[in-house]
């Protein structure tokens, strides 16, 4: 008797083993990397496909309570200039210069957008910030000319932000990096 109670156990135990297994392979959480950072929340590999949080496609995401998931993310051009010279990289040290970014393909209205430059450190600057109506569509978007320190050598990224509605949060929607260099 006590044989079948261990022999229904061992068996009881090999299948649910087996269901779990089946089931990690079927939906197997993994790592997942966009433009060489890798998404914070990860992924998800289901059948053969890579799904990720509606939040890490990038853009500003809304839903409206119904089951439907919108991803807004605008085509942005972000072009920097010192004086009236296009510049992508510079010296470490302070810099005049100026941000015109184009953006197209906005399909929805937002409240706001602005300019912010991080430092290698991860400190942010907000250069420009409009959010005195709303903007859709196509339109350009420049600051005026202010100085800027890079005070250290290292990748500082310049980036757009939009923000959706008066009470959202502002989304990185575009990025362009600059790399200062010490003089020799």
């Amino acid at each position: 008797m006590r044989w079948k109670k261990i022999a229904l156990c061992v068996a009881v135990f090999s299948l649910m083993g087996g269901s779990l297994l089946f089931a990690d392979s079927v939906n197997q959480k993994i790592r997942v990397w966009s433009n060489g950072k890798e998404i914070a929340d990860g992924g998800y590999l289901i059948d053969g496909k890579t799904y990720i949080p509606a939040r890490e496609a990038g853009g500003v995401v809304s839903w409206d309570g119904s089951g439907k998931v919108t991803i807004l993310k605008p085509n942005v051009h972000i072009v920097l200039f010192k004086g009236d010279t296009v510049f992508g990289n510079t010296y470490t040290g302070k810099l005049k210069m100026k941000v015109l970014a184009q953006v197209d393909s906005l399909k929805e209205s937002v409240s706001a957008v602005k300019v912010s430059i991080t430092d290698p450190s991860g400190n942010v600057k907000d250069i420009l910030e409009d959010s005195g109506g709303s903007k859709n569509e196509d339109f350009w978007f420049s600051t005026p000319e202010f100085t800027y320190d890079f005070k250290d050598s290292g990748k500082y990224s310049v980036g757009f932000y939009i923000k959706a509605s008066k009470g959202a949060d502002y989304v990185l929607v575009s990025e362009k990096v600059v790399t200062a260099t010490a003089k020799n």
